[in-house]
């Protein structure tokens, strides 16, 4: 048995017996609000791992390289041991949620250039909105690597677009975390999925994401099927 040396609301992390790298396991848990609603869905787990090894792999391909090496299971994963970053770094390419709550911008105004957005990991304090001052001065990272790590944000959102757009999905916005490896390096981090993306059918709009969850619209599982099923026939037919 691996030692398990992290839980967090969706996954958990063990040790292998490489030192580089570590063994993910996604849980079946679903959790909005920062941990204040919380429920348990058989097969999330499953879902989301096969979700984030998938467009982990398609950004290998178009060249944006992150921690993850390989689906090992249905719900587990090795990757890259990197030592999170506290920051999470949230993607925005139309106006919605917090955003619109915040600053009174309509639902579903265009953000072009799309907006970044840093916020502090810390659950005693609900992730705080923070600056760049901030960052800086809650994390170990220079400036530099704080422009690099948006750099490389908005590298993925144009990924992601494409991959997504090949789903019959628009790309709303998105929450990325980054760390460094046992190198110094910092790489893409945690995962890319439903849980971290807000996703909205092209034809229809409807929300196919968290968001269901969160608000209480719909089906947390079928979405996630779906999501999974357009990503397997988008690849399928290339």
């Amino acid at each position: 048995m691996n030692e398990l040396l992290y839980e967090g609301k969706a996954k958990r992390v063990f040790r292998t017996d490489d030192p580089e790298k570590l063994l993910l396991e996604y849980k079946d848990d679903a959790t909005a609000f920062n941990g204040k609603k919380k429920e348990s869905f058989r097969g999330k787990g499953e879902l989301n791992n096969r979700i984030s090894s998938e467009v982990f792999r398609k950004l290998e391909e178009k060249g944006v390289p992150s921690h993850f090496l390989e689906r090992l299971s249905d719900t587990e994963q090795l990757v890259r041991k990197t030592e999170i970053i506290p920051l999470e770094v949230v993607v925005r390419n139309l106006a919605t949620g917090s955003l619109v709550r915040r600053i009174g911008i309509e639902e579903k105004t265009p953000l072009t250039p799309p907006l970044i957005e840093l916020f502090y990991k810390n659950d005693e304090l609900d992730d705080p909105l923070i600056n760049d001052r901030h960052a800086l001065m809650l994390s170990d990272l220079t400036y530099e690597e704080l422009m690099k790590i948006k750099e490389k944000a908005l590298e993925v959102n144009d990924v992601l677009i494409e991959i997504f757009e090949d789903c019959d999905l628009d790309l709303v916005d998105f929450k990325l975390e980054f760390g460094r490896n046992t190198e110094g390096s910092i790489l893409l981090s945690d995962e890319v999925s439903p849980d971290t993306c807000r996703l909205w059918d092209k034809q229809t709009g409807e929300k196919m994401d968290k968001d269901v969850f969160r608000e209480g619209t719909g089906e947390l599982v079928p979405v996630y099927e779906k999501i999974l099923q357009r990503l397997e026939d988008a690849t399928c037919a290339k």
